[in-house]
């Protein structure tokens, strides 16, 4: 099993095997447009401009199960983060990251990377490495900052 047996709604409503990704180099991350971390989404937008002509892309998926921090329509989080971030990679639909109404992507994440003390999503902008066959190599808490991901995101694409 690989992240490529799983599909995801796209903010257009459409769903997005995520197939579609086979031999790129992935970060998946949990975002939220009112949180603390919230000015991540400027380094992940930076990492994926310096990456992307390399076959790398950054997966957003917002969550608002950590405070109430992302409570908009998908319009609201996507014009939000384009507006104030300038995102331009893949966003997709509000998903749950835990619980009960888990996203089945999320579920598999977690069960190929735990993190510190247990496979729970803890906070928003917790963040997957995967590598180009689809296998999860790396997790990362929410407040390691994207930039300090460039060189395992460089390994990775040039593995």
């Amino acid at each position: 099993m690989s992240i490529y047996d799983f599909s995801a709604r796209m903010m257009s409503d459409e769903d997005k095997p995520l197939a579609d990704y086979k031999g790129k180099v992935l970060l998946i991350v949990n975002t939220a447009s009112e949180c603390g971390f919230t000015p991540q989404l400027d380094g992940l937008q930076k990492l994926y401009d310096a990456n992307k002509e390399n076959g790398f892309e950054v997966l957003g998926f917002p969550c608002n199960q950590f405070n109430n921090q992302d409570p908009g329509s998908n319009d609201e989080i996507a014009n939000f983060c384009e507006r104030n971030y300038g995102v331009t990679f893949q966003m997709f639909s509000k998903v749950d990251v835990k619980g009960e109404n888990c996203h089945p992507l999320f579920v598999y994440l977690t069960q190929q990377a735990k993190g510190m003390l247990t496979k729970q999503i803890k906070w928003n902008f917790t963040k997957f490495l995967v590598n180009k066959q689809g296998e999860v190599i790396d997790r990362y808490a929410p407040q390691t900052k994207p930039e300090s991901l460039a060189k395992d995101i460089e390994n990775a694409i040039h593995a």
